[in-house]
């Protein structure tokens, strides 16, 4: 089959589907990843296709009041939309669509009777088990989680409600308000295999048929890449480092955040990878390296530890190495995964991204390094990891669609 998956955000939203497409690939299929002109290279070098999205989402701003956050992620998914027909115009035999990407790709597939699959990398459904993941709020109780995620779904349709009128007009299909067309996936219980390990988050009982947890999507490494010859040196000349990391998120924050870091691995008595990411990470040290953009999979096991803004994809690539985290989340979906990391007892509770001081972070990564609990709690999460396959369970999915 001709497969697109569509998804658009940061480079953790868009990695863990190159992995995906080269197991789909390797299984026979031809694969295009559809995604913003950024992550051009993240599909090409894992061998696939590349269409554009012309949303970035880097051009609509992170801060504000949640009126002006409502506004800006409304102007990003209208762009998107704008670009999404195009993209599956040019050929398309199945749709596999993320969270972000499926309120615009069901107008889609209505339009060309192209069939979809939902590949989420975070729950997205309504549960008792808790409370929405893109919020930062403490569990209610159960029937007071199922009322949050509810309202949370509706508060995205909200966002998608300007995209969806202009691109339903746009496909010559009659109105349809994105709540309407999200209730009719649900009644029709539309498949979703969601990314992520059943060790941070199990299959909530009360999801419904369709929603399964499949396992992790892994960013894609060739069989030939290995670490630069800086980073091999370095980590032969000494104990094992930690790594401090903040992904896409605390542009324009790398100052502070390099000083922060550099204190606390000395005042630990710890060496330290710094990776720059976007707030710009640099120190420089016989005790500390500078690195740019590295495969956590060759890295990581490496490591002793590593700081990080518990992305899903960071936080499940840690506990893939058996490394413990020192989790530091900033927004969105971050305080969820860090809280179950440390719920399995992997990482130490979480610090706030707010409160971040050398301090703080040097008395967290003695704990997490020198009490042993916490590496072995991250070694049982990888044994775990190791029995799932994501995008083989995908692949086997897709089977039914690719013979009829």
């Amino acid at each position: 089959m001709r497969i697109l998956i569509a998804t658009a955000g940061s480079r953790g939203d868009v990695a863990p589907y190159t992995g995906l497409g080269a197991a789909l690939a390797a299984a026979g299929h031809e694969v295009t990843l559809a995604t913003t002109d950024a992550f051009a290279p993240l599909a090409q070098g894992a061998g696939l296709g590349f269409r554009r999205l012309p949303a970035d989402p880097r051009g609509h701003g992170r801060g504000g009041s949640g009126r002006e956050l409502m506004r800006t992620a409304a102007a990003f998914v209208t762009e998107l939309g704008r670009g999404f027909a195009d993209a599956v115009a040019e050929g398309t035999d199945l749709l596999l669509l993320s969270a972000t990407t499926a309120p615009l790709g069901w107008h889609l597939t209505e339009a060309t009777g192209t069939p979809s699959l939902g590949v989420y990398l975070q729950p997205a459904a309504p549960t008792g088990d808790f409370p929405p993941v893109i919020t930062t709020m403490r569990s209610l109780g159960r029937a007071g989680n199922r009322a949050a995620g509810r309202f949370a779904l509706r508060m995205a349709d909200r966002v998608f409600a300007p995209a969806v009128t202009e691109l339903r007009r746009d496909l010559g299909l009659s109105p349809l308000s994105a709540v309407a067309m999200r209730r009719r996936r649900e009644r029709e219980n539309w498949p979703v295999l969601h990314g992520f390990s059943t060790a941070l988050v199990a299959r909530p009982a009360d999801w419904r048929p369709g929603l399964e947890v499949a396992g992790p999507f892994w960013p894609h490494v060739g069989p030939g890449e290995h670490l630069p010859g800086a980073v091999e040196d370095f980590l032969r000349a000494g104990p094992r480092p930690v790594l401090v990391g903040f992904g896409s998120m605390a542009n324009g924050q790398g100052e502070r955040l390099s000083e922060i870091a550099v204190q606390a691995l000395r005042r630990a008595g710890l060496r330290g990878i710094l990776q720059s990411g976007a707030a710009g990470l640099a120190a420089d040290g016989d005790d500390v390296l500078t690195i740019g953009e590295t495969p956590h999979a060759l890295l990581m096991p490496r490591l002793a530890a590593v700081v990080h803004h518990a992305g899903a994809g960071t936080a499940a690539a840690a506990l893939r190495a058996g490394i413990p985290s020192v989790p530091v989340p900033v927004m969105a979906d971050q305080p969820f995964w860090a809280a179950r990391l440390a719920a399995i007892g992997a990482a130490c509770e979480p610090v706030p991204f707010a409160g971040l001081s050398a301090g703080r972070l040097a008395e967290a990564l003695e704990r997490v390094v020198r009490q042993q609990s916490y590496s072995r709690a991250a070694a049982t999460a990888a044994a775990h990891l190791a029995g799932e396959d994501g995008a083989a369970r995908v692949v086997k999915a897709i089977e039914p669609l690719a013979y009829r």
